[in-house]
């Protein structure tokens, strides 16, 4: 009798848009990797049921944003920096808990080009690998929030905006 085929295949994958922040940007946000959604449309937190930009907006006081221009226009005004850890690695589908070969990004580089004084996690994910390959270059300790992606749908969106207060 044949093994089924999974349909989720191991994949590498590469961060393929840049980090955005700029010299003024005093808070990091990092997630892991971009999701397969996020990548097709070639910007964070790009899957229609991730939380992200409604608890950002939220938090710091603003409309949500729909376009990518607004998205980063919200974040710039209020100098907070997005970026991932991981610049590469292998990943079944959107899965973090599946990435394996990680290469990280160079977020000790962002930091020396900002004022990043603060870094928060999107994610047990995120924060496990930037612990594990950054902190020590970087010198920055992280807090870890919870993630908002819709995997994550135990943890309520009152919890999540109280959660990511802590960006402000």
């Amino acid at each position: 009798m044949k093994k089924p085929v999974s349909k989720a295949t191991r994949t590498r994958v590469t961060h393929e848009f840049p980090a955005l922040y700029d010299r003024e940007s005093q808070v990091l946000l990092l997630g892991s990797i971009p999701s397969p959604k996020s990548r097709e449309m070639a910007f964070y937190y790009g899957h229609p049921q991730n939380r992200f930009w409604k608890v950002i907006a939220i938090v710091l006081g603003e409309e949500i944003p729909e376009t990518i221009a607004q998205k980063k226009a919200m974040l710039k005004k209020h100098h907070v920096a997005l970026w991932d850890v991981l610049d590469s690695c292998t990943i079944v589908g959107a899965s973090d808990t599946s990435i394996e070969d990680p290469v990280v990004n160079n977020i000790g580089e962002l930091v020396k080009k900002s004022k990043v004084s603060r870094i928060f996690c999107t994610g047990a994910t995120a924060y496990n690998l930037y612990k594990k390959f950054c902190a020590n270059d970087v010198g920055i300790e992280a807090v870890k929030l919870p993630s908002t992606s819709p995997a994550n749908c135990a943890v309520s969106l009152e919890k999540l905006i109280e959660a990511y207060k802590k960006v402000l």
